[in-house]
């Protein structure tokens, strides 16, 4: 089985559910793998989240797949940022595609010649330039060695689609972040991005922070929605419960 939910979904062209993990640590992973069957795909993030490159994200990576091949697709941000033509991001790529990741999201692509550095790092020849010999990921996958290098380079994630960052891209135009939605000059580039994806056949996904957010946005027909974070989910929660214990107006509580 070489398939998984995200893939799945984009192949169907069915919007695709996710979360944010920012907690550290094998627990926190697979707590949030296991929180929804509506749960399509998982991003570790290594670059904003506190979970470190090594060993962290291979460790939350086996956490997750632990779970079975229906476990949510784990896509790993690595910490690049503008990664560089030069390939000076692709030992950050190889090694969490090594320790079984679906998919791979690098921050700030800006250039063509960084998108195919990006692109060839990902895939095995003759594709791309990616090393093959790890004995751990076809583990992480379900599958044996050669089954995964003859699918991998149909399998993994890298460039199917361009994720949209709100607060960086309201921030960049030197506009306040949303709160929680962004003002209309960026909404307008935000739709003006998802009609561009389209038309150029690649996936749009956004980043949201609550359900209600996220279910816009699927109407809106992003490909691939974040709907909250794990901490933010925890806080969200704790303060949620404390305010119906303490008699507090849950709507006034959370502004809505």
């Amino acid at each position: 089985m070489t398939s998984h939910p995200l893939l799945t979904a984009f192949k169907a062209s069915k919007p695709a559910f996710g979360a944010w993990v920012t907690i550290p640590g094998i627990w926190a992973a697979r707590t949030a793998a296991g929180a929804s069957p509506h749960l399509s795909w998982l991003v570790i993030d290594c670059e904003h989240g506190l979970t470190p490159l090594q060993p962290g994200a291979a460790e939350s990576i086996a956490a997750i797949s632990g779970l079975g091949p229906n476990a949510p697709s784990t896509i790993v941000r690595i910490p690049a940022t503008g990664a560089c033509a030069d390939g000076s991001a692709t030992w950050q790529i190889k090694y969490v595609l090594d320790a079984g990741a679906k998919g791979v999201l690098v921050p700030m692509i800006s250039t063509a010649a960084q998108a195919k550095s990006i692109v060839k790092a990902a895939r095995f020849p003759p594709q791309g330039n990616r090393g093959f010999g790890s004995p751990f990921t076809q583990a992480s996958w379900g599958i044996s060695a050669t089954d995964y290098l003859a699918n991998a380079n149909d399998s993994v994630l890298v460039l199917d689609g361009i994720f949209i960052g709100p607060y960086d891209l309201s921030l960049s135009f030197e506009h306040p972040a949303p709160n929680p939605d962004p003002v209309a000059p960026i909404e307008e580039k935000i739709q003006a991005i998802l009609q561009a994806a389209h038309k150029a056949g690649k996936k749009c996904a956004i980043y949201c922070s609550s359900g209600e957010q996220a279910a816009q946005r699927a109407a809106q027909g992003f490909d691939m929605i974040n709907v909250t974070s794990d901490s933010g989910a925890m806080s969200e929660g704790i303060a949620r419960s404390l305010a119906i214990a303490t008699g507090q107006s849950v709507r006034k509580e959370f502004g809505y």
